[in-house]
């Protein structure tokens, strides 16, 4: 069967384009904008890929059918060629559903922040463990090297994203998974595009949880947003991850929470690792806990943490040049910032915390969290916010009295004046959920060659 994916450079499209390669399906695709590291694994996967959505590509490809990713609307040249011609068409979500997951055990992973590193932990646990399981990950999972697999067993990890599934189906993903595991990481304000408020987004969580079976489980930490959406209803098993009715218990023994021990009873194990902050000491107890579920010990699940590389940007280490490391980071709403700043204050005990943000998300565009950026980032030393003519009232109002922010709209001026003022222990930190702009390789390149 020949499938044509369109949005294919997408984290979810492109994972999924490379499960329907995997499955011995022909696949191409087209994107607006062909990047790394999508692009990268696509095209090593024997994925013919096309730049922009001209409908004589799809006439040139008579695909047996279509999948149309969420960021296409009526209007785009592909999307009315499939229509008028009365192609067969899906959305990825719906395809996923009928063709991998039916049948199988889902381990979802949902919530505002964390799901793609916490759905690379238990994709890692699992396989540590013994129990190869397909995964689906908007992510480069740095222990596996690509963002999907079929797996040879009935276990599937899937982060479960609350976006909006297509043009012609404005439900979340999602609901489209049918998880028997579902963990629930946070829940705050976001996609300010689709999502009148909190409460809409509480709805969507609440349809997910409908969806898992009276044998399942659902966990969450215990915090307001999420437990209006359990008093909804809930028809599962639920298990609390802190609180005081939690059986969790996560002991620290580092500052920057780079060692901790987790225990459920008698149950126990220690996980060290390069990674910090206590976003990811959250995130670790979500992917012990729903590991957990299907059987596997806390000392197997934490051992196999120990041995944990993360995401490709998720605090991605890019580069180290005479003593200043760079890192690239997916950070873009507040909170996320603020946890991921906070982890690199307290490993960086030394040199300086410098940020380098790009506020790209249709949420923060739209100026719906600009009252918390300040808040944001309290952790870092020095912070280059990025803008353009959408951002720029909005950043210049809020820090124009803030010395240690600089809000400029040339990449290459803060490349330049971050070049001219960085030392030896300094850990650099660009945050963005796009490309921004190249801008990861040219600061290292002009750190690089500085006089």
């Amino acid at each position: 069967m020949h499938i044509h994916i369109l949005g294919i450079c997408g984290t979810f499209m492109g994972s999924l384009a490379l499960l329907a390669r995997e499955a011995g399906h022909v696949v191409t695709g087209a994107d607006q904008n062909v990047y790394p590291p999508m692009s990268d694994q696509l095209e090593a996967a024997g994925i013919a890929l096309y730049q922009g959505y001209d409908a004589e590509h799809i006439a040139a490809l008579s695909p047996d059918s279509v999948i149309i990713g969420n960021a296409l609307s009526r209007g785009n040249p592909a999307v009315e060629y499939v229509l008028n011609e009365g192609l067969h068409y899906q959305s990825g979500p719906e395809w996923l559903s009928e063709h991998v997951l039916r049948g199988r055990w889902v381990l979802a992973v949902a919530g505002t922040h964390g799901k793609t590193t916490t759905a690379s932990m238990l994709a890692w646990i699992l396989s540590c463990a013994g129990l190869e399981a397909g995964y689906l990950i908007g992510g480069v999972p740095s222990n596996f090297g690509q963002s999907a697999r079929l797996g040879s067993t009935p276990y599937f990890v899937i982060e479960a994203d609350e976006y909006d599934t297509a043009f012609f189906d404005k439900r979340s993903k999602f609901v489209h998974y049918h998880p028997q595991t579902l963990v629930i990481n946070n829940l705050e304000f976001d996609h300010a595009d689709i999502f009148d408020d909190l409460a809409a987004i509480q709805r969507q969580m609440h349809h997910l949880i409908r969806t898992v079976p009276a044998k399942g489980q659902v966990m969450i930490p215990n915090v307001t947003a999420l437990n209006a959406v359990v008093d909804m209803g809930c028809w599962s098993a639920l298990e609390y991850l802190s609180g005081e009715q939690s059986p969790w218990k996560v002991s620290l023994e580092a500052d920057d929470q780079s060692t901790f021990t987790v225990a459920k009873g008698e149950d126990t194990g220690q996980v060290q690792w390069a990674l910090c902050g206590a976003h990811n000491r959250d995130n670790a107890l979500a992917a012990i806990a729903a590991a957990h579920h299907i059987g596997v010990s806390v000392s197997v699940a934490t051992a196999a943490l120990c041995e944990f590389t993360s995401v490709k940007r998720r605090m991605e280490r890019l580069a180290c040049i005479d003593g200043i490391t760079v890192y690239d980071d997916f950070a873009h709403h507040p909170s996320a910032i603020k946890t991921t700043l906070a982890g690199m204050r307290a490993r960086c005990k030394s040199g300086r915390v410098i940020a380098i943000i790009e506020p790209r998300s249709n949420t923060m565009r739209m100026g719906c969290h600009s009252q918390d950026l300040p808040a944001a980032i309290t952790d870092a030393d020095l912070v280059w916010w990025y803008e353009d003519e959408v951002d720029s009232s909005i950043l210049k109002t809020l820090f124009v009295d803030d010395d240690k922010v600089v809000v400029r709209n040339s990449i290459d001026l803060i490349i330049e004046q971050v070049v001219a003022m960085a030392q030896a222990g300094d850990e650099i930190v660009i945050m963005s959920n796009g490309g921004f702009g190249g801008i990861h390789t040219s600061l290292i390149s002009a750190l690089g060659i500085r006089d």
